[in-house]
């Protein structure tokens, strides 16, 4: 097994989208993703493959084509998986994501596992936790706060 080169992270997440150009556009925008490349089609304009870097890390996307089966969100009636994006300030990157056309799902809230998170639709049917650390809890102490709160929910 080979390492992965020094600008890849080993686990980049691949969104398909209706429209990569656009989606291109609106990370950007949202999160301040810096396009690192994109393969085009020359006959359709669509995008066959993008990469963005994001606060250190890096997404893949492509335009859904039924050619290579990959459908987006908006084609499947949702989604599955949410994007964790760490960053400096939750509210402050939750109100730029917003503003960029973002669909507010959580706004910011300090949670039980020491993170400020906050959660936003993207217009392509993506779903992205955006959070930062507000104190380290260990894994005992995460377990006793998650106990808890499951207790007050079933009480409600």
């Amino acid at each position: 097994m080979t390492t992965p080169p020094a600008d890849y992270s080993p686990v980049v997440a691949h969104l398909n989208v209706q429209d990569g150009a656009k989606a291109i556009d609106f990370y950007k925008q949202a999160f301040s993703a810096v396009e690192r490349f994109r393969l085009t089609d020359a006959a359709s304009g669509s995008i066959g493959h993008a990469e963005l870097s994001l606060n250190g890390g890096m997404i893949m996307l492509a335009t859904e084509n039924p050619a290579w089966q990959n459908k987006s969100p908006l084609t499947l009636g949702g989604t599955s998986v949410k994007i964790c994006l760490m960053v400096k300030d939750a509210d402050a990157s939750f109100a730029q994501a917003t503003a960029a056309g973002a669909t507010p799902l959580m706004p910011p809230a300090d949670m039980f596992y020491g993170f400020r998170a906050s959660v936003v639709r993207d217009p392509f049917g993506h779903e992205w936790m955006i959070q930062h650390q507000i104190e380290q809890v260990s894994a005992g102490e995460m377990q006793r706060r998650w106990d808890t709160m499951g207790k007050e929910c079933k009480q409600s």
